[in-house]
């Protein structure tokens, strides 16, 4: 690292601590979701493999972790996975799917987190299936940040199957389909959803510039703000989720009103 990179190094950790210093904490986001988009174009711009980009991004995210642990954040959703992403090549496919596994499975040993899954496990190989059931189970006694891995997840579907759910738990109690079209709330719907009772996320992070939700929490995200950061997920710094958080709180949140 040359001296101008050292300089640049320093005066954007000074800067990160002055919006830190700054941070209003009554206002942080209490639930954000995360598009981690990006890992293959920093691989390519850095002039490394597809693969390389993947583990640059999942050694991120504990990082990111740590950040919001540090400003009160208390549940976290992290995109690892689309459904669409299931298409892809299987010599790319293939170890992506064992870095998600490594990253489930480091989540659940650093024991700060409480992992939940959300998505269709049913698509997901059965090593990926294991890792997460045992992830669950292993830190469903921990009283820190409430990960949501999505895995295998795509908006739409998790509407689908919160439907499905919802017509099956009817039917298990004896409910006519009468009773049921005449009972459908939101709330109702929203309570078949993977993320259950969980509150919905208040501000959702896109990284690498582009600006769409892509299927992300559909449902849950009516309300939410979005902030688009232009840095690819790998790359993304800890002044970065600052400006995210004093972005966020400079807004007037109306809900629709």
């Amino acid at each position: 690292m040359n001296l101008r990179d050292k300089l640049r190094g320093l005066l954007v950790r000074l800067y990160a601590r002055r919006v830190e210093g700054h941070l209003d904490h009554a206002q942080v986001p209490k639930h954000i979701g995360v598009i981690m988009d990006g890992n293959r174009r920093w691989a390519k711009a850095s002039g490394s493999t597809t693969e390389h980009g993947h583990r640059a991004g999942a050694e991120k995210i504990e990082e990111f972790l740590g950040w919001c642990t540090e400003t009160d954040v208390e549940v976290v959703t992290l995109w690892l996975l689309s459904t669409d992403n299931l298409d892809r090549p299987q010599e790319e496919l293939v170890p992506l799917l064992g870095i998600i596994e490594d990253v489930v499975r480091t989540l659940a040993a650093d024991g700060r987190w409480r992992v939940h899954h959300v998505g269709t496990p049913d698509i997901l190989p059965s090593h990926v299936q294991t890792a997460l059931k045992e992830a669950e189970q292993a830190t469903a006694h921990v009283d820190g940040i409430l990960v949501n891995v999505a895995i295998g997840y795509g908006g739409r579907q998790e509407i689908a199957d919160a439907v499905r759910s919802m017509i099956t738990d009817a039917a298990d109690h004896g409910v006519s389909m009468e009773d049921l079209a005449d009972s459908v709330s939101v709330d109702l719907i929203g309570r078949h959803l993977y993320t259950g009772a969980q509150p919905d996320p208040d501000l959702v992070i896109r990284t690498s510039g582009e600006q769409r939700l892509s299927g992300f929490m559909l449902w849950q995200t009516a309300h939410a703000e979005y902030y688009f950061c232009e840095v690819f997920w790998p790359a993304f710094r800890k002044v970065d989720f600052l400006r995210a958080l004093r972005d966020y709180a400079a807004r007037h949140r109306r809900y629709g009103g």
